[in-house]
């Protein structure tokens, strides 16, 4: 392994592990009982740990023996302290003190030999986990056990299940891999799960518009179906509920094109002039709807999102991906840009990510990104119409009349914009 033994690398140890000795002295300044380590024990096991490795960094037979040693001294030192059973205010802090002087020893081998951002982020993690006992604490109590599971859940659909599938095509059918219809999974539900966990646990209380927000990261169709159905409760709210559901389709427009950006970069490019347009449109109206809430002076409840992270909803948005990407190939291959007009005005219906996600991979891959992009246009208005009936029948026309309309003029406006590139095209 290359060692990189110069000035700069000897300057860099020596301020990691005095920053790393200060805030652990910091954290255990108002403690009676000396602790070992601080800003001058850290650096000098640093450079101890360095030269160690120095002396035959082949087999790093010093750097192991040094490492030995140093827990042997810190187990004599804490038994000679304490005795076998420790004290009341060092119940559950045995284990930070050594780390800390084993992360202290290990840090000089590391910042000779690997890049200098690796140093640096393992001084500062140390730092950050030292510093934040009682927020962790916090945290640990307040995750309940459902989400430490559905955590898992998403590290088995980008951990395990990712890295395992092919990045070929399996079929002639379609020029798709299983590597990027998980991909696609994995960047959607990354999404969804984000912006649930921010609505959750960063704020839980928020606003209407702030929780809209979220949803239309999340999901437009879902944050427009629990809106609806609270402004039937609430139709003292209706036009802050209401305001809320425009803000939600109008983020759609941020996350398509934040999708492709991902996965197809020249595709969000040529998309992006139009898109953004609905979207100035859409904040437009839902201002015009929020200015008329705050004159009602009538506050909703929060809303509130299930968990969108299932194993099961994944293998389904996983299925319809792969056919709504062979339905593209075969519906373009036979009918040419209006039989993938078409399809998008039907998918729209439904869930449009699929689709989207289609195009951006390469399931119209025949098409100029003119073409692309009006079909994209084309799913994203049929699918806000779709939101408009679902206003009117949850919330009834009364209460839902300005979202319904706002919702139909945004598709028209996005039908117009398709129609006036399809000509371009």
């Amino acid at each position: 392994m290359q060692t990189n033994l110069s000035p700069e690398t000897i300057l860099l140890l020596l301020g990691l592990s005095f920053f790393f000795g200060l805030a652990f002295e910091e954290r255990y300044a108002a403690s009676p009982l000396h602790r070992p380590g601080g800003v001058r024990t850290f650096p000098l096991l640093s450079v101890t740990g360095a030269g160690l490795y120095l002396l035959e960094p082949v087999h790093a037979l010093g750097f192991v023996a040094g490492l030995v040693i140093l827990g042997a001294w810190i187990h004599a030192y804490y038994r000679s302290r304490w005795g076998v059973e420790p004290t009341a205010e060092d119940a559950g802090q045995s284990l930070i003190v050594p780390l800390c002087n084993l992360v202290a020893f290990i840090l000089g081998p590391v910042v000779l030999t690997q890049p200098a951002w690796l140093g640096v982020g393992m001084t500062v993690v140390a730092v950050l986990l030292l510093g934040a006992k009682a927020q962790l604490h916090r945290l640990a109590r307040a995750v309940p056990a459902d989400e430490i599971i559905t955590l898992a859940k998403f590290l088995v659909l980008t951990g395990i299940i990712l890295p395992l599938l092919p990045n070929h095509p399996v079929t002639t059918l379609s020029g798709i891999t299983p590597f990027q219809v998980w991909l696609a999974v994995v960047v959607v539900s990354a999404l969804s799960y984000g912006s649930y966990l921010l609505r959750r646990f960063v704020s839980p209380s928020m606003g209407v518009m702030a929780a809209a927000f979220l949803g239309g990261l999340y999901s437009s169709t879902a944050a427009t179906v629990v809106l609806a159905r609270r402004t039937r409760e609430q139709p003292e709210a209706a036009w802050e509920l209401q305001a809320g559901i425009m803000l939600a389709s109008t983020i759609m427009y941020l996350r398509l094109g934040a999708v492709l950006a991902v996965f197809n970069l020249p595709l969000a490019r040529a998309a992006a002039l139009p898109l953004l347009g609905l979207c100035l449109l859409g904040l437009t109206v839902t201002g015009l709807c929020h200015w008329r809430a705050v004159r009602a002076s009538t506050p909703a409840g929060a809303s509130t999102l299930d968990n969108p992270l299932e194993l099961t909803t994944a293998a389904i948005f996983a299925a319809a991906f792969v056919i709504i990407s062979l339905a593209t190939a075969w519906m373009q291959g036979r009918f040419g840009s209006s039989g993938l007009y078409l399809l998008a005005a039907v998918v729209g219906v439904t869930d449009i990510d699929p689709f989207v996600l289609s195009l951006a991979q390469g399931g119209g891959q025949e098409s100029r990104l003119t073409v692309l992009v009006v079909a994209i246009l084309i799913a994203a208005s049929t699918n806000n119409l779709l939101k408009a009936g679902y206003a009117v029948t949850l919330a009834g026309w009364r209460c839902s009349r300005a979202a319904a309309a706002a919702l139909i003029l945004l598709a028209m406006m996005g039908l117009v914009l398709a129609a006036w590139m399809a000509g371009l095209a």
